[in-house]
């Protein structure tokens, strides 16, 4: 009888969608991304930790104990020291370069930035992930990444004020409907959408602009476009092309 002892068993599922791959020097035909609907809040993973994770306590006093933890984890972090999680570290640095030993800090040229590095539990857990592949995104036209190109995030932060970029397929701004645009889209109340004023570069794979502010932490990205693939044949009315992530404002 063979032995079972070896194999691992599946303890998590991620959903993707295959995309073309549009990246130069990159081999394959197609990239996965995440499929997934919005990102978890401090009160969703509490209310799991209560509900699937066996906590006894108080729901309320586990929600404040957290936002407590994390304030003071922030606090730390801009004092200088790294966090460590078990899970992940997370260390402050300073970007740029000095000319001398004597020039003062510039915010704009010396970036305060936050990174994380993954731990070896979360790295073993990563392991035990199985990926359920769902086929075919729809191609005719998504959003694959935004950045915010002063904090160098990807798909999870902005700073409003700040230029960001927006990468992806036939996402160019065309047409004469004044709905065209790039949209900042709040989660908790989508009416209240934040077009962008200022654009710099406008292509078919890559956008980039000025972020607004919504006054929303949570926004999901939305590009709303006439344009068909052709410089000349537009769409009736604007499609509506929106990112599968949610960026939280800084």
């Amino acid at each position: 009888m063979p032995s079972i002892s070896n194999i691992d068993p599946i303890l998590h599922r991620i959903r993707v969608k295959l995309y073309p791959n549009n990246f130069p020097n990159v081999e394959g035909k197609y990239l996965a991304r995440t499929s997934y609907d919005s990102s978890l809040s401090i009160e969703n993973i509490c209310a799991a930790l209560k509900k699937r994770g066996g906590f006894t306590g108080s729901y309320e006093d586990l929600v404040k104990s957290v936002r407590m933890f994390l304030d003071e984890a922030a606090y730390q972090l801009c004092d200088g020291f790294a966090i460590n999680t078990g899970y992940y570290t997370i260390h402050p640095s300073v970007g740029g370069t000095f000319d001398s030993a004597n020039e003062p800090h510039n915010r704009k040229k010396h970036p305060v930035r936050f990174r994380l590095r993954t731990n070896s539990p979360l790295r073993d857990l990563a392991s035990k992930i199985e990926i359920n592949i769902e086929g075919l995104a729809d191609v005719s036209g998504y959003i694959d990444e935004f950045r915010d190109l002063e904090e160098e995030s990807i798909n999870s932060l902005f700073i409003p004020g700040n230029q960001f970029s927006i990468s992806g397929h036939k996402i160019k701004l065309a047409g004469d409907d004044p709905d065209v645009g790039i949209y900042f889209v709040p989660v908790e109340d989508p009416s209240k959408a934040i077009k962008v004023k200022r654009i710099a570069e406008n292509s078919s794979s890559r956008i980039i602009g000025i972020a607004p502010d919504t006054e929303h932490l949570h926004n999901r990205i939305e590009v709303r476009t006439q344009f068909t693939g052709s410089g000349s044949i537009f769409l009736k009315k604007p499609r509506v092309i929106t990112g599968d992530f949610v960026v939280e404002a800084a």
